[in-house]
């Protein structure tokens, strides 16, 4: 048996781990571009589900280009705010800074001849992050739809909160009262919302750390673009 010594194969180690490495930064950079591709796709497809519309990797933009018919950033006043791609703004670090400081974006779809207006969210669930976008209709008030996701909550508790079984509890509710008041819509306690009420819809059984992470991420999210929906109401 050929015998090396520990020179050769030190020498031997360090050149593989060189070739490795180098190998593996050009697969990470040459899938890059498809990375960012498909996270984009992904984007489009959570907007259009907030407005109800289906589509599948292969159809997403095109149905995105067909609906989304006006993206911009807006600040905590309500204004707009020129030469920002609101397509790529991060909700995690906006809603880091402090509220005058915040670039929000908003993305406007157009329905059956009325405009929506989809509303990025995004908070903290028992595990990690959670996300989504609430879709208006033009009054500012009522949901039309939403879409919710997550990093890593609990299968079968937390984790509900990406299905359609919760998600469509949302259809109808309002984010005003009848005196203009942003209220927001509550999470409440599994079956012990009113099935009447404008403002609250059940959370999740088992999953109450979730429920109440979706509750402060709609309020602390939505309440940012309290000024914008009251400019346009006016």
């Amino acid at each position: 048996m050929r015998s090396y010594s520990n020179t050769y194969i030190f020498i031997f180690s360090s050149i593989m781990v060189i070739i490795v490495a180098a190998l593996l930064s050009v697969a990470a950079m040459t899938l890059q571009p498809f990375q960012k591709k498909n996270v984009e796709i992904n984007k489009k497809q959570n907007i259009l589900t907030s407005i109800n519309i289906e589509s599948t990797a292969k159809d997403a933009e095109e149905l995105y280009e067909k609906y989304i018919i006006e993206i911009f950033a807006i600040n905590t006043s309500g204004e707009k705010q020129e030469g920002i791609d609101a397509f790529t703004i991060d909700m995690k670090k906006e809603l880091a800074k402090p509220l005058n400081e915040r670039n929000l974006p908003v993305f406007i779809s157009t329905l059956d001849n009325a405009k929506q207006y989809i509303i990025p969210v995004y908070g903290k669930g028992l595990w990690g992050p959670i996300w989504g976008y609430v879709a208006l209709q033009d009054d500012l008030s009522t949901i039309l739809g939403t879409t919710f996701s997550h990093k890593g909550e609990t299968p079968g508790l937390g984790a509900e909160i990406d299905t359609k079984e919760f998600q469509i509890q949302f259809f109808g509710k309002q984010l005003f009262n009848e005196q203009g008041k942003f209220v927001s819509v509550s999470i409440l306690k599994s079956g012990t919302a009113d099935p009447n009420s404008k403002y609250e819809v059940d959370g999740i059984s088992g999953g109450t750390i979730t429920s109440v992470g979706v509750d402060a991420m709609l309020k602390d999210c939505l309440s940012s673009y309290e000024n914008y929906f009251k400019n346009i109401k006016n």
